[in-house]
């Protein structure tokens, strides 16, 4: 018996024919690193910084672990592209109509009328649209582009950006990304403020061979409360593209941060991405994400509990079909007495698609009281796909309580015969086991709040069977 699950991609393969402000040629040097920096009018600090990122990537091995990545030629890909007439409009009417359509068809606009507190969107290197509720600019929140944040707050930008949670030393990709970077959202909620409505920004990559290289910058002051969503798409095209972003998250005193992520790129691209957040004492950190679409997947975020009783909760859910290889998981380092974290991991692999769990639990010696459970469950459709575990616990006391359970599982014959039993036909049977199997991680996701998003994952999978 074979089932067909697919996921439809109508949406977001289509391409866009958009003007272009400002181009530079395809590969990477110093000049590229330069000409960026100057294009933006960026203090010499920031130069600097990027500099010293160029030069770690050079230095700095590809992985060797993980996914094949030798079919990625960074050669060949452009490394910023300002598509844009108009700068980064406040309004959607200023929005060029070319940039509007692509974004109305993926529903931005509508969800920010209906449900948001703010929107940021990024269309390849550039921020074309960011708007924040009023009554939250007079809380003193801050929802800016990265780049309009660079100037308009720059100290605090040279305090946090990349120098806390994701430092340009940590791997090749975090090295190229402190050279490239552009675009992004920064978010500051201040002191006691506790934000109801969800934030959301949106990535959209357009241009063939492109990399994109947003920077998210979160700050949470003691006591805030926050949920940001983050979607991102891509057009399919016939040249690889990449996406190597960077996240980071300081979740302070008694505050909680929620961040929901769909990654839903086109089977062209890699998805190297870099999530990392920093929590202190007493504060909740909680990643939600779902990854499918690109070919190449590596994104592994990262909680580092720094203070006692702080907490962190992992969800994902992530897809592979064919020619698809999803490497994902999440590393959580407990620092601090009493803290707590929750992993859950499933994954969906068929027609020859290749999922991972790569996780790392570290408890340290001064984590004593702390806990930790892994859960990761795997669902398989067919003897040619695979699923894969690589759990690493390095546990350094003995005053914790550890889980880790793994399952995979396979659709058999007889779960279809029963349900069929039931009344259903086979295409509602495996549409049934499937809805099942994800829906401790779907319920999570803020789809309510944002209509793009239930657009966007699309894991309501469509089946039939023959």
């Amino acid at each position: 018996m074979t089932q067909e699950v697919s996921i439809s991609r109508e949406l977001y393969d289509h391409h866009d024919e958009v003007s272009t402000k400002f181009e530079l040629p395809a590969g990477l040097s110093e000049e590229t690193v330069r000409k960026i920096s100057e294009y933006k009018k960026e203090p010499e600090w920031m130069l600097q910084f990027r500099l010293q990122g160029l030069k770690l990537f050079q230095e700095l091995p590809l992985p060797t672990w993980g996914p094949d990545l030798s079919k990625l030629n960074l050669d060949h890909i452009t490394y910023f592209n300002d598509p844009q007439s108009t700068q980064n409009a406040k309004s959607w009417d200023d929005v060029p109509e070319n940039v509007k359509n692509t974004f109305e068809k993926l529903g931005i606009p509508k969800a920010e009328r209906e449900a948001l507190a703010g929107v940021g969107a990024q269309f390849d290197s550039t921020t074309i649209y960011h708007n924040l509720q009023k009554e939250l600019e007079e809380q003193g929140v801050i929802f800016l582009d990265m780049d309009e944040a660079l100037k308009k707050h720059p100290e605090i930008v040279k305090e946090y950006f990349m120098t806390q949670c994701i430092r340009p030393n940590l791997h090749k990709f975090a090295a190229l990304h402190a050279a490239v970077w552009s675009g992004g959202t920064f978010l500051y909620v201040p002191k006691g403020v506790k934000v109801d409505q969800p934030l959301q920004a949106y990535f959209r990559m357009n241009k063939i061979g492109f990399g994109q290289f947003e920077h998210t910058l979160i700050i949470i002051e003691e006591g805030a409360q926050v949920q940001y969503i983050e979607g991102c798409s891509a057009p399919k095209f016939n040249q690889n593209s990449l996406h190597a972003g960077g996240v980071e998250v300081i979740v302070k005193k008694g505050a909680r941060m929620r961040y929901s992520s769909v990654e839903n790129w086109s089977i062209n691209t890699y998805n190297l991405n870099t999530k990392r957040a920093l929590v202190q004492e007493n504060g909740v950190m909680e990643w939600i994400g779902g990854n499918l679409g690109s070919g190449v997947t590596m994104l592994y975020p990262t909680s580092l509990l720094i203070g006692a009783g702080a907490r962190a909760d992992h969800i994902s859910i992530a897809y592979a079909g064919k020619d698809q290889n999803q490497d994902t998981g999440a590393k959580v380092y407990h620092l601090a007495p009493n803290t707590k974290s929750i992993i859950t991991s499933k994954s969906i692999a068929k027609d020859g698609g290749i999922t991972g769990y790569r996780g790392l639990v570290h408890i340290s010696k001064k984590a004593t009281g702390s806990s930790c459970a892994v859960e990761c469950d795997a669902l398989m459709f067919d003897a040619i796909s695979q699923s894969n575990t690589y759990p690493t616990m390095d546990i350094n006391t003995d005053e914790v309580e550890v889980v880790h359970e793994a399952r995979v599982g396979k659709i058999s014959d007889e779960q279809i015969f029963y349900l069929q039993s039931r009344g259903l036909s086979k295409e509602q049977a495996v549409q049934l086991i499937v809805n099942g199997f994800i829906e401790p991680i779907v319920k999570e996701l803020p789809l309510e709040y944002a209509s793009e998003l239930n657009k966007l994952i699309e894991l309501e999978m469509e089946g039939t069977l023959g």
